[in-house]
């Protein structure tokens, strides 16, 4: 019987998610900021930062050391702390991993890591450092949602802000730039799937960009907050242990200024991750307008609007030689629609927790970066996508011509307005048009003959004789500056 090697047995580990599998290589900046090494790294940043308020004050207590017995830290020994979090790599990683498998405790890990780098702070700085016996300053007063709600917030925030940000507004701007350019490219609308009024293709994608940009705003204006305040968010431990400190004032500092975070001054153990919420709903919300987009630009694909451009050398179909499917957009779709099921949930079970604290938080907040990540790959897709189409002119064109139907519109609009103004004949002007145009095939010389038997004042005639699909577009080229 023949064995077959177990996938298990490869090394380096084969990753069990297509994020860090098939599309690592589009996903991979995220790992910066989103992936369990990150997490720890900024972890680090934490807990040291704090270590040098803590040793030497802020200008809020008169830069005076908070923590009685410790002296102010120097500028080297501030800069060794500090390159602790900047150092984490490979080796460090696999030290605190061996921590963590002795603790099963990710944040305890980080601290004893923490106090081997003390350890060593004498072989760079000399004997006469004081880090070497701050073992015990390291995580002082704090729970470890103290480290992990400022950590994760920090995580979430660069993510966003250096990595998918920037991805979803490529996009924006790759439509409003399109917008512009095909502002006055008349093509027909379909409503319910049927001939409508004309619009531009500029004015449909100047839409797009109209809607995205205020889920992007709210996006950039997204509060991250944090808490610094103890086991049940009284400053209980602090207060024990130096009843003269303003634990608050300290708190406020170390959160708004150190962090970079919005200071919330009321929590439980955990900080209560409504910010998070909102900024997942609102990237889930911004998803499926993008997918709404992905969808569109299929049909239009499909319709013949939009031409791709062959990728020289890339297969369509393993049967089919002819086929250039719309494969980016439909990968966008997929990644979207999963991005948006890890953001829901995350949106819905994250503002909940048992009393002071449960774990669920802890376990679930783990596939922050997979939510971020899908939706990634996404815009990955979709910029792909949106670089291989162009206007099919010729197709265009000819769904224009062969639709003079949507006309009727305009007639029996300008028909009414003539009624009102007591021109007389012109009674019944919606019925009137509907009996010649719904249902039958019109022609540019039917609309110019039921115009010419209609009581029209010339100007009014000329008008409406002027009129072709292509130029009946009312304003929309206009309407393509409102998209900012």
């Amino acid at each position: 019987m023949l064995l077959s090697m177990k996938l298990t047995d490869i090394s380096p580990a084969i990753a069990l998610t297509p994020l860090d599998g098939r599309y690592h290589k589009q996903t991979a900046p995220l790992v910066e900021y989103m992936s369990e090494p990150a997490l720890n790294r900024e972890r680090m940043r934490v807990e040291v930062e704090w270590m040098i308020l803590l040793a030497n004050g802020f200008e809020g207590n008169g830069n005076q050391t908070i923590v009685p017995g410790v002296k102010p830290l120097t500028d080297d020994e501030q800069a060794y702390l500090r390159s602790i979090p900047e150092n984490f790599g490979a080796e460090g990683i696999a030290q605190h991993a061996a921590y963590e498998a002795k603790t099963h405790h990710d944040v305890k890990a980080v601290e004893y890591y923490i106090d081997d780098q003390l350890e060593k702070a004498a072989d760079v700085l000399g004997h006469d450092t004081q880090l070497t016996g701050l073992k015990t300053l390291v995580h002082f007063a704090c729970t470890s949602e103290d480290i992990n709600n400022l950590s994760i917030a920090r995580c979430v925030k660069n993510g966003v802000e250096q990595v998918w940000l920037p991805a979803a507004q490529a996009i924006v701007d790759h439509l409003a730039q399109k917008a512009d350019a095909y502002r006055d490219k008349a093509m027909l609308s379909l409503t319910h799937g049927q001939p409508a009024t004309p619009t531009t293709l500029g004015k449909e994608l100047a839409v797009y960009v109209y809607r995205l940009n205020r889920q992007l705003n709210k996006v950039k204006a997204q509060e991250y907050l944090g808490k610094i305040n103890g086991a049940t968010g009284t400053f209980g431990a602090h207060l024990a242990a130096c009843p003269d400190v303003d634990w608050v004032a300290v708190s406020r500092e170390f959160v708004t200024n150190r962090m970079g975070l919005t200071w919330n001054p009321l929590t439980t153990q955990i900080e209560s991750h409504d910010w998070q919420a909102e900024l997942y709903g609102t990237i889930s919300h911004t998803n499926r307008i993008l997918h709404n987009l992905c969808v569109d630009v299929w049909m239009y694909i499909s319709r013949g609007v939009f031409a791709q451009v062959p990728v020289k050398g890339a297969t369509g179909s393993s049967t089919m030689p002819h086929k250039v499917n719309p494969i980016r957009f439909e990968n966008a779709e997929a990644n979207l629609e999963i991005s948006c099921s890890l953001l829901d949930t995350l949106s819905a079970t994250l503002v909940e927790s048992r009393w002071q604290r449960d774990l669920t938080d802890s376990t679930t907040q783990r596939n922050i970066g997979s939510a971020l990540g899908y939706s990634l790959l996404a815009l990955n897709n979709l910029m792909g996508g949106l670089n291989s189409i162009h206007p099919n002119d010729v197709a265009i064109q000819a769904e224009l011509d062969s639709n003079w139907e949507v006309l009727g519109e305009p007639i029996q609009t300008a028909m009414r307005a003539c009624e009102l103004a007591g021109l007389p004949g012109m009674d019944k002007p919606y019925e009137k048009v509907k009996e010649l145009m719904r249902g039958h095939e019109i022609s540019k010389d039917d609309v110019e003959r039921f115009i010419d038997q209609q009581a029209f004042d010339k100007a009014t005639a000329a008008r409406l004789k002027a009129l072709t699909p292509a130029t009946y577009t009312g304003v929309a080229s206009k309407l393509v500056d409102f998209d900012r």
